[in-house]
């Protein structure tokens, strides 16, 4: 089994309404910093992302950015980052940040995070990549989206050997210790390819 040596988190810019998303944040960076594992994510330095950086970088954990120039203003890149990535478009930015990944792991956010995540899981469905998805339900937050996912199989949308592709847990470190045992680390392929599918 290949160790997990980074992981992306996708996670929202805002910090969300209850105090418990910050928290699952924090406690995220600072566990992957623990066992070794690189934080690679959007480089904001403000809400959910903020915390999840800074978290990191106070346990001496290494943490990576990506972000795209025309979001460079309005997200505020974090400047104390081990290494930040400035890309050209959203594109790039997230398949740059699947090929530093081992992993992805989910939590709270909205519009931006949802896309992120329902993309690396229909890569994941096509076999473009062989790496993990988590979400970490944090407080129920994901509780109604899941449902969701759940009548869109009932409705045969969602085939059932496609139904357990997101790995989700309440837990952030019982949803690392799951990822860590998933491990499959295929490569992300070229765009060109990408977009073929």
């Amino acid at each position: 089994m290949k160790r997990l040596r980074a992981a992306c988190v996708f996670c929202g810019s805002q910090a969300g309404a209850r105090p418990a998303y910050l928290q699952a944040a924090r406690e995220l960076g600072a566990l992957l910093a623990r066992r070794d594992v690189a934080v690679v994510y959007g480089g904001g330095h403000v809400g959910m992302m903020g915390a999840l950086a800074d978290s990191a970088l106070a346990a001496g954990g290494r943490v990576i950015g990506v972000i795209p120039e025309h979001l460079m203003r309005p997200e505020v890149a974090h400047q104390g980052l081990t290494e930040l990535l400035i890309v050209d478009s959203m594109h790039t930015r997230k398949r740059t940040m699947a090929s530093r990944a081992d992993a992805f792991i989910v939590l709270p956010g909205g519009y931006g995070t949802f896309e992120e995540m329902f993309e690396m899981v229909t890569w994941l469905q096509l076999r473009l990549h062989a790496k993990p998805v988590g979400l970490v339900n944090v407080d129920g937050y994901f509780d109604h989206l899941l449902a969701f996912l759940q009548h869109a199989a009932q409705q045969e949308f969602i085939r059932a050997p496609h139904r357990d592709l997101l790995t989700v847990d309440a837990s952030v470190a019982a949803l690392l210790e799951r990822l860590a045992g998933q491990s499959g680390a295929a490569p992300v392929p070229a765009v060109d390819e990408l977009d073929r599918s």
